[in-house]
């Protein structure tokens, strides 16, 4: 699909055309990277086409056929985050049995996301460039909203016999303060961002478990 980013019937629709053919796959992963090598050197915003299709060793004609302008590669790599991160937490809470494991999990899962942050400028880029973006913060938000099923999941297993919707506010709430304090931990030096991480730990925890 080719055009702007928006929602289609309540779907969010990906602004950029999707690669049929193995060869094409195997080229669109090249200028993936290459945007992502770009990125994490100089920015998305001084990001250009031209550097794009050169660093992936495609025609620019080639790079518009799936990519019609630089937001639709933005997009694409935060599609791929996000694909890759709802997988790693569905398994990580997928096991979570007590409130034990969900201790643990839980803040296993803060910790690895913090790290990502910390050690991948495309991340941070992306993640930094959704709040200027309105259908990027429709995606996010429905990122948010999948992920926070996952931790409702959890918790009416946990408690039963619990109020479901209550819950559901209570794990969107809780992830999407998560979002807002690694957002916050990660610009402003490590110390205070080690700080600000275990504290959303000990406060998501607590609001989660102490029910």
């Amino acid at each position: 699909m080719e055009g702007r980013a928006g929602s289609q019937d309540g779907q969010i629709v990906s602004p950029r055309r999707a690669p049929s053919q193995q060869r094409s796959r195997e080229r669109v992963e090249r200028m993936l990277a290459a945007a992502s090598e770009l990125i994490a050197e100089q920015g998305s915003d001084a990001m250009r086409m031209g550097e794009v299709a050169e660093r992936a060793g495609v025609s620019i004609g080639s790079l518009y056929q799936f990519f019609p302008d630089k937001r639709a590669i933005i997009w694409a790599l935060a599609e791929r985050y996000t694909t890759e991160s709802q997988a790693c937490i569905s398994a990580a809470l997928a096991g979570v049995t007590d409130a034990e494991d969900l201790r643990r999990a839980f803040s296993e899962l803060v910790d690895t996301y913090y790290r990502l942050f910390l050690a991948e400028p495309v991340m941070r880029d992306i993640w930094s460039g959704t709040q200027a973006d309105k259908a990027l913060r429709e995606l996010e938000l429905a990122d948010s909203r999948a992920n926070a099923e996952f931790l409702t999941a959890v918790l009416k297993r946990l408690r039963p016999a619990a109020d479901p919707a209550a819950l559901e506010t209570t794990a969107f709430l809780v992830w999407q303060m998560g979002e807002a304090a690694m957002r916050l931990a990660i610009s402003v030096g490590r110390e205070e961002g080690d700080r600000l991480v275990a504290a959303y730990k000990c406060m998501a925890l607590r609001e989660l478990l102490d029910q």
